[in-house]
Formats: structure tokens, sequence, C-alpha cells
């Protein structure tokens, strides 16, 4: 499952019937395309979780690989004692169901004793999720008043009107490139290249209008300006000197233009800002309003946006257009939150 000694997948086991044994490089580009089936920050979750189970194994006398479904519902079992999130115990066994995938070994996670102890722990312990505070245009105004007048104040000011305008996923926003942007007369479109529900990058585009009020658009174009990104990341470290990380020499737009790449990349990739610190802005400048910062997350830009929109009656399609979402329920939820007291059944007598 894991070399512990490498930290890494062990070799995959191919059945015996193949008659050979693979060449080594032959076999390390089949694992790679395995390991690509899974976004990055999931296969880092599974290898963490494969570790535990691991360890655990080991310590209780058990073999991880190939496990047993007793050795599966044991470690489950005690990770529920040990208070464990209901996702998060579903994710371990998704973890070990995946490492005994790759290893060719049979599913332990498929047996019926393992499917009663995961509903089990779900009745038990529930599995409501914690929503964080949706940013709703009112709050990321309220956030937007609160940022410097610096290189940093600028960046943040563009990442938070523009991640509520596109309803963006932080990975989303991160992962934005300057060659993703294309002006239009009435905003800029937004290529995202792969997403949560996109894995093979396919790409979708998505619209930002101008605005009157936020100004996503005006306030995209004078953090690249202002920081003299060309090419490259659209959103990047800058120092407490004030510097743009990965920006050697600027070179402004002209005439209320966006950068176009000008095809001269450095050597090194300029560094991006992670998906954490998306969180943390966001936190920084609730904070800075008057907000409680716990309440707030990365997904409270994505959530304000159709929060947002359904306050002001827009359409479900239309959301679930610029949201990217694929299920419609997950968008009803945000729309019946938002219009909860809007003609309620009880005003009329309460």
């Amino acid at each position: 499952m894991i070399d512990e000694a490498s930290g890494t997948l062990a070799p995959i086991a191919f059945p015996p019937d193949l008659g050979r044994t693979l060449p080594a490089e032959t076999a390390a580009i089949v694992q790679a395309y395995q390991r690509a089936s899974k976004a990055g920050s999931t296969v880092r979750a599974y290898k963490s979780d494969a570790v535990m189970f691991s360890a655990w194994c080991e310590r209780y006398g058990f073999r991880s690989l190939p496990a047993s479904p007793e050795a599966v519902a044991a470690f489950l079992a005690s990770e529920a004692d040990a208070g464990r999130a209901v996702s998060t115990i579903g994710r371990r066994c998704a973890a070990i169901r995946y490492a005994h995938k790759l290893a060719g070994e049979a599913d332990p996670t498929d047996n019926e004793d393992v499917h009663a102890l995961l509903k089990g722990i779900r009745r038990t312990r529930g599995t409501a999720p914690r929503q964080k505070t949706a940013a709703t245009v009112e709050i990321v105004s309220a956030l937007l008043m609160r940022t410097p007048d610096t290189l940093t104040g600028k960046r943040d000011r563009a990442l938070l009107a523009l991640g509520l305008a596109g309803a963006f996923r932080r990975s989303e926003l991160v992962a934005l490139d300057v060659a993703d942007l294309r002006e239009d007369k009435d905003g800029l479109r937004v290529m995202v290249r792969r997403s949560k529900t996109d894995q093979e990058g396919k790409g979708f585009e998505k619209a930002i209008p101008h605005g009157r009020f936020v100004r996503p658009v005006a306030l995209l174009r004078e953090w690249l300006d202002a920081a003299g990104i060309t090419e490259g990341p659209v959103f990047r470290p800058v120092s407490r000197s004030g510097r743009v990380r990965g920006v050697q020499v600027a070179h402004p737009s002209k005439g209320g233009e966006f950068p176009q790449p000008s095809g001269l990349s450095n050597l090194a990739t300029p560094p991006r800002l992670t998906t954490q610190s998306v969180a943390d802005i966001i936190k920084r400048y609730a904070t800075a309003a008057g907000l409680d910062a716990s309440a707030f997350g990365a997904h409270s830009l994505r959530a304000g946006f159709v929060t947002s929109a359904a306050e002001r009656g827009a359409d479900l399609a239309r959301i679930m257009d610029q949201s990217g979402h694929r299920d419609p329920r997950t968008v009803v939820g945000y729309i019946r939150r938002a219009n909860a007291f809007n003609g309620h059944s009880g005003s009329g007598f309460l």
C-alpha cells in the first residue's frame, strides 16, 4: 500500500497471467496515469490515510495489504471512537479501497459488515455539514472597504471581487493564468481549464460583467497593472517589502486592456497563492470588518454569489451556468435559505 521508507504508493502488483514483468519505466508511466485519475489533493489525502491505516494494522497485528474486512471495520470503528468526523472516516475508507484497486487486490471495503458499520457511524454521529457563512455582495463590499491601498490590498481586492463575481472555487481562483483572461466589451471572459467537476480538463468559460458596485473587472485590471503581471499566474504572493514574487520587470497594460502573454517565460514557474491563502484572506478582512472570521471560509465567496443571485430572483439555470454546479439540488439549497422569509406561509398571522 504505502512504502513507509519513501512515503509513496507501493509498486503496482500486476496479475501473474501477464507472463512477464513490465519494465520499470512502463510500470512508472502506468502508475502515474492511475494517480492522475484523482486530483492531487485527493491523492495526498489518500496517502496520509493509507499511512495511518498501515500503522494501525502494524500496531494490532493485521495485514494492511491485502486487508481483511474485519481489519477495515475495526480500524474505522477506532477512528469513530477517536472522534474523527464522519467525512474523514468516509475518506479513510475510500483510501483503503483505492489502494487495493491500484494493487489489484480484492476490495475489503465492499463487505456487508463494513457497510453496516459506516451506516451506524453516520446514524450515531450525524452527517450534517457545517455550512460556512455566505459572503454575499453586501459582505464582500464591506470587506473591500477594509483592504489597504498597497500591492497586497490590490491583489486581495481583485481576488475577493473576482471570486464573488465568478462563483469560483478556491482551486479555480489560484489556478488562473493571464492567458485564461479574454477581454470583452461587456466585461471579461475567464477560461476555467480544470475544476472539481471537470477533472479531465475540458474547460468552460465564465463571463464576468464589469459591474457597477463591486467592479470585479476594474479591480482585477488594477492589480495586474500595479503588479506588472503580463503572463503566468494571476494571483501571487507579495513579500513584506511589497514585491510580487515571480515578476522581474513591470509592463503595465495600455489603454485599459488586459495584459497579453509576451511569450517570454521565466525559467522558473512563478509561484501562485495557495488554496489556504484564499481562506486566510477572507478571514483576515472579515475580522477587520468586525465579523466572526470563524464563520467564513474559502467557499464563502462561491456561496455568496449563489445566495446574492437567488435573493435577487436569478434563474436557477443561469446561476448554475456561472457556478458550474452539476447538481441543481445543491443550488436549490442555497436558494431556499436565501428566500426563507420571502412569502413565508406564516407571515400573515404570526
